[in-house]
């Protein structure tokens, strides 16, 4: 990355692991990148890299980590959690994100959240915080839902994108959450 000239961080999945969170190994080291990349294969594995169009915006969910070789920088726990909502097709679907969020959420600091939450896409902070509140970790979701207050009023989203791309197969919603104006189809399930 130091020759691309690009910032960059260590996340989603892989971040989450870093972090202790994850139930089964990751196939593909996940890497955000302020530029467009192509995958690499290096040996049997395979470095994916995520487009982020501003990532000064979160820079203050970004840790550097110690390494054998040196450091890298790394998603904090909070940024973890909204970039699993962020990039879902990466994350493994609505199922896995609730099973690494149950493990991740004693990571994640509640004003870095908060602080995240202020510059990260209102319907990830949206969904994060529904996913939090509806398996009781409400004493993160606070700071997040007072940060998107000042930011005005929110739209409705869906919790799960995929479950509602078609509308004439999409199953009907069981249940519109209020205090986070979150669609939701199915109700995801922790993975045992």
């Amino acid at each position: 990355m130091r020759r691309e000239g690009q910032g960059y961080y260590v996340g989603l999945l892989k971040a989450a692991e870093l972090h202790g969170a994850t139930h089964q190994a990751v196939m593909e080291f996940q890497v955000i990148t302020a530029k467009r990349l192509p995958r690499i294969r290096a040996g049997r594995s395979m470095i994916v890299f995520y487009f982020r169009k501003d990532m000064k915006a979160v820079t203050v969910g970004i840790e550097d980590r110690k390494t054998d070789t040196g450091t890298m920088k790394m998603s904090s726990a909070a940024l973890t959690a909204l970039d699993l909502l962020r990039y879902p097709q990466a994350s493994g679907g609505i199922d896995t994100i609730v099973t690494v969020l149950s493990d991740l959420r004693q990571e994640i600091d509640p004003e870095q959240l908060a602080a995240l939450s202020a510059v990260v896409e209102r319907p990830v902070v949206q969904r994060l915080g529904y996913l939090l509140d509806h398996f009781d970790h409400d004493v993160l979701t606070e700071p997040m839902l007072e940060a998107l207050r000042v930011r005005g009023s929110l739209p409705w989203t869906e919790l799960d994108r995929t479950g509602a791309q078609d509308p004439d197969f999409a199953p009907e919603p069981r249940q519109r959450d209020l205090r986070w104006r979150v669609i939701v189809r199915r109700v995801p399930r922790v993975d045992a």
